[in-house]
């Protein structure tokens, strides 16, 4: 039996809706004798004449008739899924997105991000999970459109984009001497430390670097994220290191003070995953551009996007960030 393909369904509606051979030509932008041997195929594969003889003219048999809604629907729907997509209008946008991100990386971005779905896009919700979910096997299995933080381990085919660098800064409340005083390593790895580690872990490249000195330091605590240990320090004597740039906006309400940690340590490089079938969905791609620049933006309005202004505090305290 022989198949229908799309361009006979294309030319089975243009003679169905004209119900002539000559007009359905012109309309496709074929020759008569052309469109002739596409109805003679026609009726072979629904084995019916569709367009008969009255008169001078042709009409449609039952089956023709019984055809002619369905055919016009499914060729509309074709030229529908094959027409490029305007741009999108995020006002019209009623859509659920699902972000999975990382501790520090989500005190920065959700504020933000939904106020300004709030304004540009009311109809969209948003779902933040947190990033101890297999990040790879969320994008895969779609219950994460997007993963914003520090990307490590991701399928193959999952896209991967840089967002921006971060460095790490020390932590502490006003008082402290790391704020008031000169931070040596011998300051800083005297100092009592907290860590942040969702499984506990005390010891990283911060001990590594101070071994190197010859020094160790003293972690008194671990806890499992960003918001709980800057709350810690704000309680007490204890120090923590932080993402400059992502906890920018966090220090000044919580009334904490930021200092260079007298140590090479590495930075820190933030991303943004999805899975590919998403690359070129326009809401995707909307909700993506918007993470970006709200990531990308000046926490502080200063000219080095990637610092955090400490000379205030030194200025204040005497203070100066020494390496010994």
């Amino acid at each position: 039996m022989e198949s229908l393909d799309m361009n006979l369904l294309v030319a089975l509606d243009a003679l169905l809706e004209t119900n002539s051979v000559t007009l359905a030509a012109e309309r496709l932008h074929t020759s008569a004798p052309a469109m002739s041997r596409t109805l003679a195929r026609l009726r072979r594969v629904l084995a019916d004449p569709l367009l008969v003889r009255a008169g001078r003219n042709l009409v449609p048999t039952p089956r023709a008739l019984e055809l002619r809604y369905e055919v016009s629907r499914l060729v509309e729907q074709g030229r529908t899924l094959l027409t490029p997509r305007a741009a999108l209008d995020p006002a019209t946008l009623k859509r659920g997105f699902t972000i999975r991100a990382g501790d520090g990386v989500l005190a920065e971005l959700a504020g933000p991000l939904l106020a300004a779905v709030r304004t540009e896009a009311p109809g969209v919700t948003v779902h933040f999970l947190p990033d101890t979910l297999d990040g790879a096997g969320t994008l895969r299995e779609g219950r994460a459109d997007i993963e914003v933080g520090v990307i490590e381990q991701t399928d193959p085919e999952t896209v991967v984009q840089h967002i921006l660098v971060d460095r790490w800064i020390g932590v502490a409340a006003p008082e402290h001497p790391l704020i008031t005083d000169r931070v040596t390593v011998a300051a800083y790895a005297g100092a009592a430390h907290l860590s942040i580690s969702r499984v506990g872990r005390a010891r990283g490249p911060i001990d590594d670097r101070l071994a190197l000195h010859g020094r160790t330091r003293r972690v008194v605590a671990t806890v499992p994220d960003l918001a709980t240990a800057l709350l810690a320090v704000r309680a007490g004597t204890l120090v923590c290191p932080a993402p400059a740039r992502l906890s920018a906006t966090l220090l000044p309400p919580l009334d904490l003070c930021a200092f260079d940690i007298p140590l090479p340590l590495p930075d820190i490089s933030l991303g943004m995953a999805w899975h590919p079938r998403n690359t070129a969905d326009t809401g995707h791609l909307w909700l993506r551009e918007l993470i970006r620049s709200i990531l990308r933006r000046d926490p502080a309005a200063q000219s080095d996007a990637d610092a955090v202004d400490i000379t205030p505090w030194r200025q204040a305290s005497g203070g100066r960030v020494a390496s010994g």
